[in-house]
């Protein structure tokens, strides 16, 4: 009896082991993977005028590193490069400007920028959350309510504002 609870605790701890061995690894792999991005980005971009996508994935490995100053200057410069090169579609630069001034707790920004991206791709649902998710921290509860009501005609089953929604929902009729 003795040994049969023994072998599935070790068995339990190997398993255990194992998965935090996997989840690791996978850190890892992925950490060089953004820092070996990072690098050739920065050298590049020191050297040479860079593309809007050079630019946008750069501020958006800053922003992930929670480096905002240097992201939000990398967003506005692919914002320029867009504009050089005719890009249409700068609702994803805006919408990680927005992010980034969030971040911040900058949330006026923040608003400006989720509607800059919103204005450039109208049914950008990603924007409209963070942008209802901005007026909530502004106790705008009635537009955070709105926009996660017009998130969800787009995508109904969007979990976040389906959430968010039904949350405000209670809060705005009391």
């Amino acid at each position: 009896m003795d040994n049969n609870l023994a072998v599935i605790y070790l068995s339990i701890f190997v398993v255990l082991l194992g998965f935090t061995v996997v989840s690791i690894f996978r850190q890892v792999f992925k950490t060089r993977r953004l820092e070996s991005s990072m690098s050739r980005l920065r050298k590049k971009l020191s050297t040479s005028k860079g593309t809007t996508q050079e630019y946008y994935e750069l501020a958006s490995i800053y922003s992930e590193k929670k480096v905002f100053s240097q992201a939000i200057a990398l967003f506005q410069k692919a914002l320029k490069a867009a504009e050089e090169e005719g890009e249409e579609n700068t609702a994803p630069i805006y919408n990680g400007l927005g992010y980034t001034y969030f971040a911040q707790e900058q949330y006026d920004l923040a608003i400006r920028q989720y509607k800059e991206a919103l204005k450039s791709k109208p049914e950008y649902v990603t924007a409209m959350n963070n942008l209802a998710h901005a007026y909530e921290k502004k106790n705008l509860n009635a537009q955070a309510l709105e926009m996660y009501e017009q998130a969800l005609k787009i995508d109904a089953n969007n979990a976040t504002a389906k959430r968010r929604a039904q949350s405000l929902r209670r809060l705005v009729s009391a």
